[in-house]
């Protein structure tokens, strides 16, 4: 009996002293036994998101990168709103909130804040129609904003300064909802951060900004406070080597780089055109598209002709691709001006390009280089990429050869190139443009937003060309011409852009 005792007795002990030493092991030490870090994060387009080729966003991918640098596993825990997240990380259940979130003093007294990787504004929008509200003292309507949110502490520091401001506040909203809100009506104003703003504004052209109610707010991740400085060190040098590695830039740049100029009248004529025009040629789009997405194929067609099959630029590249008479020749289109040949002929000829890069670049920088190459031939694209990896950077990354590019336009630079001059500040917007174009498409679609298309397109059939002079082609330039006829053999037409 007294041997059960002791036996029981010795039990307990070890496993108090289990416990305690569980309660000394420091977070870093629990996240490698468990071998997984914990990040918190609000579900939206530049957080974190679930698309066709799995999650998606700018903080999943930096908390990947984070993850991959402790060595551990990464457990992405999407919320809806932040008192939840928050709840989530005061009681241990989450080890970091990575959520795009700006420093804050009030929040700052009881989190703590990792280093700041970048900046943003916040902005009071309104639905375009509205007198322009150009201060607060203008607002003459129904004001909401998320409650316990950056742009709530905001608005409660503002408001000692202006006892007059009034505001409404919900849980059951977040950020895109209430720009949906403004654009239904429902709502008159609300604040939304800039880099949300942009994105949201790609297909919502009639949202408008009215004043910008603070500008270069810090971003930083946040942490629980306390004296466990065993995860907060490791931030540091984390963020630190992103920078200096340009992994930061290159997030930065596929998810932002792209919607940082907005042009007004362009997007609302480009939205119009989804819902009058692309029904009459999307069957093509589709039928055509091969292993690419059809949507990308409308979206580079769009930046090319606006959907028009007899458009024609200066230097004689033609219909709805615009291809030049070589380049259709190359991929049999013997009529340039019928809207399906050239569908087909331009979707031929991306994908050529797009099998021309090297395998071991990945999408999506694969079908950007492509992208390029189609305005400005591939040999251009190429001799941006030689630069890129001259000054120390990545040619297999189009963010980095996205930088170059435009040096094809300073001598110093294309003298020593193989093919010479190119406006490749022009291939740059074109690529931009696409991007917009198509993540616009993408997002009416998946919302079921597109216009319904026709069983069978009906398209006047078009004239027979004319007699039309051999004019710059979309293939490989000639080493041996002089750099102004390089740059017309090799760089495609200045497109219509923004």
């Amino acid at each position: 009996m007294l041997k059960e005792k002791l036996i029981i007795i010795i039990t307990l002990v070890m496993l108090l002293c289990a416990c305690n030493m569980q309660e000394q092991q420091t977070q870093l030490a629990q996240i490698k036994a468990q071998n997984k870090i914990r990040v918190g994060t609000l579900a939206s387009a530049s957080n974190y998101y679930q698309a066709v080729q799995g999650e998606q966003g700018f903080e999943y991918e930096l908390s990947q990168a984070f993850a991959d640098y402790l060595g551990v596993e990464l457990e992405i825990v999407p919320f809806f709103n932040l008192s939840d997240m928050f709840e989530r990380l005061e009681s241990g259940d989450l080890d970091i909130i990575a959520s795009g979130l700006t420093y804050n003093k009030v929040r700052a007294q009881q989190y703590r804040y990792g280093p700041t990787y970048r900046t943003i504004s916040q902005k009071l929008v309104y639905k375009q129609g509205r007198v322009r509200p150009r201060e607060f003292d203008d607002l003459d309507g129904n004001f909401t904003v998320i409650a316990k949110s950056s742009h709530s502490l905001t608005l409660q520091k503002i408001k000692k300064s202006n006892p007059d401001l009034t505001w409404q506040e919900t849980e059951e909203l977040d950020e895109e909802e209430l720009l949906q809100a403004v654009i239904d009506g429902e709502i008159d104003y609300t604040l939304a951060d800039s880099h949300t703003l942009s994105l949201f504004r790609r297909y919502h052209p009639n949202l408008s900004i009215g004043f910008s109610v603070t500008r270069n707010d810090p971003i930083a991740w946040i942490l629980n406070k306390s004296k466990d400085d065993s995860l907060y060190a490791l931030l540091v040098p984390f963020f630190g080597e992103v920078k200096q590695s340009n992994q930061l830039y290159v997030l930065e740049e596929k998810y932002f780089g792209h919607v940082r100029q907005f042009n007004y009248v362009n997007t609302l004529a480009y939205i119009e055109a989804i819902k009058e025009t692309l029904p009459t040629y999307r069957p093509w789009f589709e039928q055509y598209a091969g292993s690419l997405d059809w949507r990308l194929l409308a979206a580079l067609s769009y930046q090319e002709s606006m959907w028009n099959p007899r458009a024609k630029s200066p230097t004689g590249v033609r219909g709805i691709m615009m291809l030049t008479r070589s380049t259709a020749k190359q991929v049999g289109v013997t009529n340039r001006l019928e809207p399906e040949q050239n569908i087909r002929g331009g979707a031929k000829y991306l994908a050529k390009l797009v099998k021309r890069i090297p395998d071991r670049i990945p999408q999506p920088d694969r079908t950007w280089l492509a992208l390029a190459a189609y305005n400005v031939g591939w040999g251009h694209v190429n001799d941006a990429r030689i630069i890129t990896e001259q000054q120390g950077a990545s040619p297999d990354k189009w963010a980095d050869v996205k930088k170059r590019l435009p040096l094809l336009i300073k001598k110093r630079y294309y003298r020593k190139t193989r093919y010479g001059y190119a406006r490749g500040d022009v291939a740059v917007k074109y690529v931009d443009n696409i991007r917009r174009y198509y993540d616009a498409l993408v997002w009416l679609d998946e919302n079921n937003a597109l216009a319904p298309e026709p069983e069978t397109p009906k398209v006047e059939k078009a004239a027979q060309p004319s007699k039309e002079p051999v004019n710059n082609d979309k293939t490989e330039p000639t080493p041996s011409l002089s750099p102004e006829e390089k740059s017309k053999q090799g760089e495609n037409n200045t497109q219509q852009s923004q």
